[in-house]
């Protein structure tokens, strides 16, 4: 193994007896509050999401005039940082400091715009919109530790199916 290098470390499967399983991330996150508000040592519970599953939620169409857009506010915030440290080092008048602090968000914006419509004319239209990625459990399960599950489930028959 390579010097200052460490070896990924991985959680163990957690492991224990089903004690609730639920539809939705916040019912089993309300099963283990109630188990808590009972005063039941928390501790010795994990809730565990099952059946994973990749998710990407399409949120728009890209085009190339959204492209550039992008690209050209990418590019004047960069020109902005760059105008920025150069006035703020720089030495000259007021005026022309903020002329060049101007000038690099205007440039900063051209180059943006440019560097952006090369890239989205790279992928020939193979991806024309935009999205979002998630991984979500299509169920989730509390489990506990064997000893403590009976009492668990004891305090879970009291808890109210609706609040």
């Amino acid at each position: 193994m390579a010097k200052g290098t460490f070896p990924l470390q991985s959680q163990p499967v957690p492991s224990g007896v089903g004690i609730g399983t639920y539809d939705a991330y916040a019912d089993a996150q309300r099963a283990v509050d109630f188990l808590s508000d009972a005063e039941f040592p928390v501790q010795y519970v994990t809730i565990v999401g099952n059946d994973l599953r990749m998710v990407e939620r399409v949120t728009g169409r890209l085009t190339q005039n959204r492209v550039a857009l992008g690209g050209a506010v990418g590019g004047a915030w960069w020109g902005l940082f760059i105008g920025t440290i150069l006035l703020l080092f720089g030495s000259g008048s007021e005026y022309s400091g903020y002329l060049l602090v101007l000038l690099t968000v205007l440039v900063g914006a051209v180059f943006g715009a440019v560097f952006a419509l090369i890239g989205y004319a790279a992928t020939r239209g193979r991806r024309d919109f935009t999205s979002t990625s998630s991984v979500v459990a299509t169920s989730y399960e509390v489990l506990c530790q064997h000893a403590h599950a009976d009492a668990a489930r004891q305090v879970l028959g009291r808890l109210p199916v609706n609040r």
